[in-house]
């Protein structure tokens, strides 16, 4: 193996990702997480609606069975549009009737009783007219919906609508939709037990108890179609039903526990349905975990609150809350028994009756009794006694109820078996490596490791020669330990890498590079090779990825058609780092004259200054001219003080100004002495004519 290969430390990623992925999707009793879940996908839109009724009443009854707060922030919203619905129930169909009703019996809305009056009237007249079997479905649930809230609601001809429905029933325990119908449908079946068992409700007089005993047998004849998982998970799913029809096994299920609980409740005596069958229902929607959508999500939670209580069988579930245990921490294994929704359980005792390896071989068969923490509600046990090793093991309990007569009432599913993971220290021993030579097998160099430890050796080898590696891992109980992965990699100084699988026997784990035959596969490249050892395993609490030390490895030149190595991946954000310091060489500066010389030129230049200030002097320079009137001399004021911002900015430019900046200056300067230089000398020039004229 050579080329780019996935890191090591990837490859252990994923492996123990794998390993406890099994182990992690665990049969656990409703928790937040599925209060979560359920407020993020029934989460209303910007005008606080759910979309149609359908969708709005399975989002306040969810929100109603996980006891959510947010379901009564949209009660006003809910209830305006159940209301509207109920309002006119002449234009109005069973279905929109049936929902509305609900969404009321939830959120408790105020109706009056002349609409449900109305209502009714509209739901007992499709039920009449009639031969669908979701048209007595809508209807008959729409009026114990209405008899639910406190109105008086009598179905005087039940005894011809429970005949009506029970006529769509087949031989195998399911229903038509129809009369017209030539396929049946599991279904259909949940659908039409619930609206048998409205119509129980509804009735004014006893419906005949041989037909209820007909209901019954026909339920026990539908749960022999029930279809389960090796690890007692039951579900239901349809048969050959038209694709348009098919519900799915979550939706399918869901509608046979409403109806098989609905009609325990009205039914007298109880049903013909074994108790683990009840069980594995529950661990069927429990196993789901949490729903992607919004439909599943309900159909999840109230099947599962179907379950939680009915006169069938109440399923106890047991769960572990950990699936992983420690050697090394001495972890004490918890066992949990509640109910779906995470009740306590009535008075019973848990056993550990058999601990089975990974391949079914029984490793201990000893009864061992859980102890008891009332004040947790969690049954525990010393795992140290149990002998087990490091590794996957199905541990099977037993559940029995103390009390005789909660076992008429609740379902343990007798054994149970539960997946767990048991980790520790690996102890690893005698490793060494070496240079060998080729032919003779004798060994030039022997170095010990300690691969728990940072060792760096040094080793040197030709093509003729081999390089070995061995070592033992052993398990806390002494076995010898076989972890999923084991690699040697070598990595070239140009970023070739070699990935090599460390093969294991009963005793040791061993390899040997023959280099002469795996000169074409390291592309002949001579010089340094680092040496890398990983070893992973998910029950290894200390598996590493230990650097070696490294090799230097001499290889023949390659021959002309020799294969080339890889081309190495060039890390895309590499252009944004640093770039390489540019070294700039400058010009000698030249030879500048001497100090006292700089200076002496500095003070000629002020000569032509000294001889302006002569000049003046010379010339008998006077105010005498200075204009006396307030306008005028402001004038003149400003003139002279221009010119000394002139003087100014050329002592500026001399020290620090560039010649833009000083033109650009002189430049607004000039505009401003042109201005009050003008009007200075106009006046002085008008002055002059009056006393030349006078």
């Amino acid at each position: 193996m050579a080329g780019r290969r996935p890191a090591p430390a990837a490859v252990l990623i994923l492996l123990l990702a794998a390993v406890f992925a099994p182990i992690s999707c665990a049969v656990r009793p409703v928790s937040d997480a599925h209060r979560s879940a359920a407020a993020e996908l029934f989460a209303p839109s910007a005008d606080g609606s759910f979309g149609d009724l359908e969708r709005t009443y399975e989002a306040v009854r969810t929100f109603q069975i996980l006891g959510l707060e947010k379901y009564k922030s949209v009660t006003g919203k809910a209830c305006e549009f159940a209301t509207e619905k109920l309002a006119s129930p002449a234009s109005s169909d069973a279905k929109d009737l049936f929902h509305a009703a609900r969404i009321s019996g939830v959120l408790g809305c105020s109706v009056d009783a002349g609409v449900y009056d109305g209502v009714v009237a509209r739901l007992k007249a499709v039920i009449k007219d009639t031969n669908s079997l979701l048209e007595f479905y809508y209807s008959v649930g729409g009026l114990i919906s209405i008899k639910e809230q406190g109105h008086n609601v009598v179905l005087s001809d039940a005894e011809s609508t429970f005949h009506a429905i029970k006529a769509l029933s087949q031989s195998d325990g399911r229903w038509r939709y129809d009369t017209n119908s030539a396929e049946s449908s599991t279904f259909a079946a949940g659908i039409a037990l619930e609206a048998l068992a409205g119509v129980v409700s509804l009735a004014d007089a006893e419906v005949d108890p041989s037909m209820i005993g007909v209901v019954k047998n026909d339920i026990v004849k539908l749960f022999d179609t029930i279809k389960s998982y090796d690890d007692g998970t039951f579900y239901f799913d349809e048969k050959h039903v038209d694709a348009t029809e098919y519900k799915g096994p979550i939706t399918t299920s869901a509608s046979v526990v409403r109806g098989v609980t609905s009609f325990a409740t009205v039914a007298s005596g109880k049903l013909n349905i074994p108790g683990e069958k009840i069980l594995g229902l529950a661990k069927f929607f429990l196993g789901i975990g949490l729903p992607g959508s919004a439909k599943d999500c309900f159909n999840q939670i109230e099947s599962l609150s179907f379950l939680e209580n009915n006169r069938v069988f109440v399923p106890l579930i047991l769960s572990l809350p950990s699936k992983v245990f420690s050697l090394t921490s001495k972890d004490q294994l918890k066992v949990e028994v509640t109910t779906v929704f995470g009740s306590a359980a009535p008075a019973l005792k848990v056993n550990l009756v058999q601990v089975l390896g990974s391949d079914s071989k029984v490793i201990t068969s000893e009864n061992k009794e859980l102890q008891f923490d009332l004040d947790n509600n969690v049954h525990y046990l010393d795992i140290a006694p149990l002998k087990i090793d490091v590794g996957k093991y199905s541990l099977v309990f037993e559940i029995s109820l103390q009390e005789p007569e909660h076992e008429s009432v609740y379902s343990t599913g007798g054994r149970n078996t539960e997946n767990v993971f048991i980790t520790g220290l690996i102890k690893v021993g005698k490793a060494e490596i070496g240079i060998s030579d080729n032919d003779a097998g004798t060994v030039e160099s022997v170095e010990k490791l300690d691969l728990l430890k940072d060792t760096k050796v040094s080793l040197s080898a030709n093509h003729l020669q081999k390089l070995r590696l061995s070592f033992q891992l052993t398990t806390p109980l002494g076995h010898t330990f076989k972890p999923h992965q084991v690699f040697l990699k070598l990595k070239h100084e140009s970023n070739v890498e070699h990935l090599f699988v460390v093969p294991g026997s009963a005793r040791q784990f061993k390899i040997v590079l023959d280099f002469l035959g795996l000169v074409e596969k390291f592309y002949y490249l001579s010089g340094r090779y680092d040496l890398e050892l990983a070893v992973g395993d998910a029950a290894m609490e200390n598996s590493f990825l230990r650097p070696l030390g490294h090799l230097e490895l001499d290889l023949p030149e390659a021959p002309e058609k020799a294969p080339r190595p890889p081309v190495q991946a060039v890390d895309p954000f590499s252009k944004f780092g640093p770039k390489a310091e540019i070294s700039h060489i400058f010009r000698a500066p030249e030879k500048r004259p001497p100090k006292e010389l700089s200076l002496a030129f500095t003070g000629l230049t002020l000569l032509p200054f000294i001889g302006f200030l002569i000049g003046l002097m010379r010339l008998g320079v006077n105010l005498k001219n200075f204009p006396s009137l307030p306008g005028p001399a402001a004038f003149a004021l400003l003139f002279h003080a221009g010119i000394g911002a002139v003087l100014l900015l050329y002592v500026l430019f001399w020290l620090k100004l560039d010649l833009f900046t000083t033109l650009k200056y002189l430049g607004f300067l000039s505009i401003f002495l042109v201005f009050v230089g003008h009007r200075t000398l106009s006046y002085l020039s008008l002055v002059s004519t009056k006393q030349k004229t006078a």
